[in-house]
């Protein structure tokens, strides 16, 4: 660019950041912002700037004489830093002096405004003079207005309800893990509301201990004798407070028995029910073998009210806590998996947590000093050791492979029929098959799981015994028998659910197996599955 052509553009800056500061300190004239003011002052700054540059051009101009024989072309530079000291300066010292006016002479808030409430007058401070302990206090010579609490609470329940934002496509959302927040724990919940409720400081006390004391399942194991002496309150203090914990959500926690807890959860479910109560603390053994008629016997009362008391029972939650359960899921990850392409199983180990192993090229190198005995000795007993470790390593997984595949061909109508085609199989078995011990093949599946095509499972899991079957029939597993007991009694009416000597008939008639009732009744309280009694469903 020419010299004509920026001198040009100087000045037309020069003349628009004039025009903006006259502009700007008419606005300040007008509503007396002192934000307008500092603009002004700012764009008065630029014009100056401006014309700072004008001199500077227009000095650089002039032909070179014996003090300056290459001419004056960088004083363009010197106004230019000239510049930038008026523009930092000038702004910095009036910022400053701004602020410590402000400070000195602070003004008064002069107009609040809030979101969905109308305009209030501001109530003046009444001075000392004009107040008396326990009267009313005017103001502007006018009595207190009552508040309104309904329209002040609905204001205040819409006033921060604001539009959405209309989110850009671009905007980045914060991750998933800075999103995720850990579960309130079952002390947090309740001393949360303990802090709440209308109990005496020394209540509060006395209840937190409790909410601390409690065990897995939410129950106050420790006597409140104890809790008073620990605490150092009466026992009418402690009382008052473990009733306080007892009543709080989830109902029932810091019970002392069960009975008590469901006592309290049906108080709080307002169930008045005398009969219910009798259940409860009188023939609880009773409800729990279902023995309806032998209730009413006892209380004298009809069977439709043993009844309808039962129905209030079962409102009732003996595990109030569970949903504030710590434990987290364990995860499992398979040592081995079994594949299945067209007809054919392949088996395969992870890798995943095997180290990687390999022997260090120093080591390889201090092999070769032939001038080092000592080192060259010392390394090669770690070269052993070393070798040593990753054989071991390499040689477990080989027996894992081996172990799986003689699994695999015993076991092969499990993995295409699933569990009701396992066979009764045995360790000594797998030994013969790949010439190993017992006592290896145990250490080789003890703790190690297998994903196959029919789920994941541990490798114990196909060693099983054998159950007889009639007709001369193949053996089968006693987990198919498990299976097919747990299949059954999801299966059955739950008015009439079927008896262990029932199960036994049917596993009889519809699958050949041969099985004493008390095997039955083993299997079934390995399956974590109830007696007959206990699931029975009147209702």
């Amino acid at each position: 660019m020419s010299a004509g052509g920026s001198n040009k553009a100087i000045i037309a800056a020069f003349l628009a950041n004039l025009g903006i500061a006259v502009g700007k300190f008419v606005g300040f004239l007008i509503t007396g912002a002192s934000s307008m003011l500092a603009e002004s002052i700012h764009s008065l700054a630029d014009t100056g700037n401006q014309a700072l540059l004008l001199i500077g051009g227009r000095r650089s101009l002039r032909s070179a004489d014996d003090e300056h024989q290459f001419g004056y072309g960088r004083e363009r530079y010197f106004y230019a830093f000239v510049v930038a000291l008026v523009l930092f300066t000038l702004g910095s010292v009036f910022a400053i002096y701004e602020g410590i006016h402000k400070l000195q002479h602070p003004e008064p808030v002069d107009h609040v405004e809030t979101i969905g409430e109308t305009e209030q007058p501001v109530a003046q401070p009444v001075s000392k003079e004009q107040t008396d302990a326990g009267k009313e206090v005017p103001t502007d010579g006018q009595p207190a207005a009552e508040v309104d609490w309904t329209t002040f609470l609905e204001n205040a329940a819409t006033a921060a309800v604001l539009p959405p934002r209309e989110r850009p496509d671009n905007e980045e959302l914060p991750s998933a893990n800075q999103s995720l927040r850990t579960g309130l724990s079952l002390e947090d919940h309740l001393s949360e509301q303990l802090r709440m409720a209308r109990v005496s400081e020394e209540e509060e006390l006395v209840g937190m201990y409790i909410i601390r004391s409690l065990n897995s399942d939410a129950y106050l194991e420790e006597p409140l004798a104890d809790v008073a002496d620990e605490c150092e309150v009466s026992l009418e203090v402690a009382e008052r407070a473990l009733k306080a914990v007892q009543r709080l959500d989830p109902w029932g926690c810091a019970a002392r028995t069960l009975i008590e807890r469901l006592l309290v959860q049906a108080e709080m479910l307002e169930v008045d029910d005398e009969v219910l109560v009798k259940i409860l603390t009188e023939h609880l053994s009773d409800l729990e073998k279902k023995n309806w008629d032998k209730i009413a016997k006892k209380l004298k009362v009809d069977v439709e009210e043993v009844y309808e008391a039962v129905k209030d029972i079962l409102k009732l939650d003996p595990r109030p806590a569970r949903r504030f359960g710590s434990e987290s899921a364990q995860y499992i990850t398979p040592d081995v998996y079994i594949h299945k392409v067209g007809d054919k199983y392949f088996v395969t180990v992870n890798d995943d947590g095997m180290p990687k192993l390999r022997i260090s090229r120093y080591y390889l190198e201090t092999m070769k000093d032939k001038d080092n005995k000592a080192a060259r000795d010392y390394v090669q007993d770690r070269l052993r050791s070393a070798k040593w470790l990753i054989d071991s390593i390499q040689q477990r997984q080989r027996t894992i492979i081996k172990v799986t595949e003689s699994i695999l061909k015993f076991q092969r109508d499990f993995f295409e029929k699933g569990s009701g085609s396992l066979k009764p199989l045995i360790l000594r078995d797998v030994a013969s098959d790949i010439g190993m011990h017992e006592s290896t093949i145990s250490r080789a599946t003890a703790n190690k799981y297998v994903n196959t095509p029919q789920g994941l499972f541990e490798l114990k899991y196909f060693f099983n015994t054998g159950i007889n079957r009639e007709g001369g029939q193949d053996d089968i597993a006693s987990e198919s028998v498990k299976g097919f007991i747990k299949t059954l009694v999801s299966g059955e009416n739950s008015k009439s659910p079927y008896s262990d000597q029932k199960i036994v008939e049917l596993l009889k008639q519809k699958h050949g197996i041969e099985i004493a009732r008390r095997t039955v009744a083993k299997y079934r309280e390995q399956l974590n599955i109830m007696p007959s009694s206990q699931r029975k469903k009147t209702f």
